[in-house]
This record gives structure tokens, C-alpha cells and sequence, in this order.
């Protein structure tokens, strides 16, 4: 395609490009291929979650294969939470649920041929911050301002609140290490496959689906299990034991 948004072809590179612009209360808006990537990934998963509901709402005591692939998705996607975060899990089964899909699927969307919408900043900061969001909410649910102080004040005591910037610093860093950790693991592999096809060009026919396998669905499995992991252990550090302490 013209603008890059199909990562296969002569012009091939691994820019954001514009697809068309219109003009907003006299601002000129780009829609870019980032957001046109983005609205394919999310039709194609509304469109399996319309089917996955129309087949629960049917489901069959002796399950067929799609039910058995839905099952199987919720069984090990609720396993992880599970795991991590103990009886708080049920709380946060649809948010890691959604992520865990939504980022799985974007990351490998290049072996669609699509540009992954997680190799842009602007797709992985606003996933980071709703995660920053959940954390400090969790904190000042289930800890007492007394408690925050003090952790702000650590290592020194909480008369001595030389150490406030530092430790806020940290607490800031947080959303920008989750986004920054996601985006640029996902940006060197398009990266490298763009660099593949635009300077082989013939030559790469076949052989660089190997590639793809290890940038795209290797790669971007385990960069998706590690933004929801840390996603759940900032989470359940906040909640502790579930009382405000």
C-alpha cells in the first residue's frame, strides 16, 4: 500500500506515515497508519468477541471446536491473573483479559502484513498510564496517607522528607518503563523485517517468515506476558492483603 501501512512491498519502511487528513474546528488532523491499524485489529477482535458470545449463549455440554478455543482463552488467561494476584483476580480478570488479547494481537498483526499499532509510543503510553492509574488508585485504597508518607520519606524517616523527589520520580517512571519496554521491543522488530524487505527486496521470498515467527509471534508473546505480568505485580504490591494499612 501507498503509505506503508502493509509491511510488504517496494516502499517498504518502518515510519508512521499519513493516510489522509481533515480539518477539526480549523486544526488540520492526520488519521496515520497507526490509526488504521488499530481500527483493523479492533474489528477483527469485536468481530471474534460478537462470535464468542454468540457461541457461549449456545454452548454445547460436549463443546466444538470454537467453544473449546474460547474455553481454553478464558481458562488460561484467568489461570495467569489466578496466579498473580491471588483472591483479588476476579476483580481484574477483564482488564488483564483485554490487554493481554488487545497487545498479543496488535504484536502480531505482522504476520498479517499490517504495521503493528504497539510500534507506536502513542499506542503503549496510553496502556501504560491506565495501568499508572489502577496502581496509585489501589494505593490510596487499600494504604492510609500515613503509610503513603512514609514510603515516600523511605529509606530516611518520615520527619526527614528529603528523599520525596527521588521516590517520586520512581513512582512517575513507572508508566514511561512499562510503554517505553513494549514500543521499542516491538519497533526494533519491524524495524528489522522493514530493513529485510527494503534492502533484499527479491531476494527475501520465503525464507524471512522465519523472521517473522521470532519478531512477531515469539517476540511479541512474551513482550505481552511481560507488560501484563508487571501490570499485576504493581497492582497486588498496592493491595497487599486487601486491608488498609
Amino acid at each position: 500500500m501507498e503509505h506503508g501501512i502493509l509491511l510488504s512491498g517496494d516502499n517498504i519502511d518502518f515510519m508512521i506515515h499519513g493516510v489522509f487528513k481533515y480539518s477539526f474546528f480549523g486544526h488540520e488532523v492526520w488519521i496515520t497508519t497507526t490509526h488504521v491499524c488499530v481500527l483493523i485489529v479492533m474489528l477483527i477482535l469485536i468481530g471474534f468477541a460478537i462470535a464468542a458470545n454468540r457461541c457461549m449463549k449456545k454452548a454445547q455440554e460436549v463443546p466444538g471446536y470454537f467453544q473449546n478455543v474460547i474455553e481454553l482463552i478464558v481458562e488460561k488467561l484467568d489461570g495467569i491473573v489466578d496466579g498473580s494476584m491471588g483472591k483479588f483476580a476476579p476483580k481484574y480478570y477483564n482488564y488483564i483479559g483485554t490487554v493481554f488479547i488487545f497487545i498479543l494481537f496488535s504484536n502480531i498483526s505482522g504476520l498479517l502484513g499490517l504495521r503493528p499499532p504497539t510500534a507506536d509510543y502513542g499506542v503503549t503510553l496510553p496502556l501504560a498510564l491506565i495501568t499508572f492509574g489502577m496502581i496509585r488508585y489501589n494505593k490510596w485504597k487499600y494504604q492510609k496517607p500515613l503509610t503513603i508518607w512514609e514510603d515516600y520519606c523511605s529509606p530516611l524517616p518520615k520527619w526527614i522528607p528529603i528523599w520525596i523527589p527521588i521516590n517520586l520520580i520512581s513512582n512517575l517512571a513507572v508508566p514511561v518503563s512499562l510503554s517505553l519496554r513494549l514500543f521499542a521491543n516491538v519497533l526494533s522488530g519491524t524495524a528489522m523485517m522493514a530493513l529485510v524487505y527494503g534492502l533484499l527486496k527479491w531476494i527475501a521470498m520465503g525464507w524471512p517468515g522465519a523472521l517473522h515467527l521470532y519478531f512477531d509471534l515469539f517476540s511479541g508473546a512474551i513482550q505481552t506476558y511481560v507488560f501484563c505480568m508487571l501490570t499485576m505485580t504493581y497492582i497486588s504490591s498496592e493491595i497487599g492483603d486487601g486491608t488498609r494499612r
